[in-house]
Parts: C-alpha cells; structure tokens; sequence
C-alpha cells in the first residue's frame, strides 16, 4: 500500500465523525479566503442590500479603481459568492446566497461542537 493510499485512508477515518457540511471544506475555505479580504467583504455587505450592481455602482465613493473591483469580484466569483450578469454592455454584479448560507451553517455546526467542549471542559473542571 502507497504512503498516498494510507494517507486518504486516515483521513476517511477522522473524516467520518464530522458532520457532511465540514468533510466538503475546499469549496468552503474558498468562500472564507475570498471573505477574509476587508475589501471583499465590503463588497458582500454592499451586495446583501439587495439587488444587482454595476462596477460603476460599486465603485462610487471609493478610493478603489474600476480593475481593483473588478479582481476582487472575480475572486469573490470564483469562490461562487457573487456572479456576473452580462446586461448589454455592461456586466451587473449580484449576490449568490448558496455558499453565503453554506458558510453560516457551517460556523453553526462549528458554535455548537465549541459549546459541547467547553461544557466538557467545566464539567470537568468542576468535578471533584
């Protein structure tokens, strides 16, 4: 047996008590990378309220060039957070919610397995 075969074998077995949602995190640690750029995330915030926007939309009362929205749109698409519209000649930026609420309820299950450990943890500390 290869070290690569021993490897994915391990991983199956830690894998299989985590929920689903956690053993599918390449797709999700692509939506928190593209989220943890202040930029990026403004532009989520901006997008939340609704509606689609254009890169000119976007960019008003900012210091940030048409191009610099433009690239961190793209990898804010790339991650499947937000998509393009093409709408003649200009391309309409809107909000895609599927990997927003997949985030959400992925931190959830996270809070929830933190509280159970640090219930643990007072259990523990409390008993005699």
């Amino acid at each position: 047996m290869s070290a690569r075969s021993r490897t994915a074998k391990g991983a199956g077995r830690r894998d299989a008590g985590l929920p689903a949602i956690l053993r599918s995190n390449e797709a999700l640690a692509s939506v928190f990378a593209a989220l943890g750029d202040p930029t990026r995330l403004k532009l989520v915030a901006v997008l939340c309220a609704g509606g689609a926007f254009s890169i000119a939309q976007l960019t008003a009362n900012t210091e940030i060039s048409r191009q610099g929205v433009t690239k961190h749109l793209q990898v804010l698409a790339d991650a499947g957070v937000v998509r393009g519209v093409k709408l003649g000649r200009e391309r309409l930026w809107q909000l895609e919610p599927g990997q927003i609420e997949e985030a959400k309820r992925t931190l959830e299950v996270i809070g929830r397995q933190w509280e159970v450990a640090l219930g643990k943890l007072k259990a523990f500390a409390e008993s005699p």
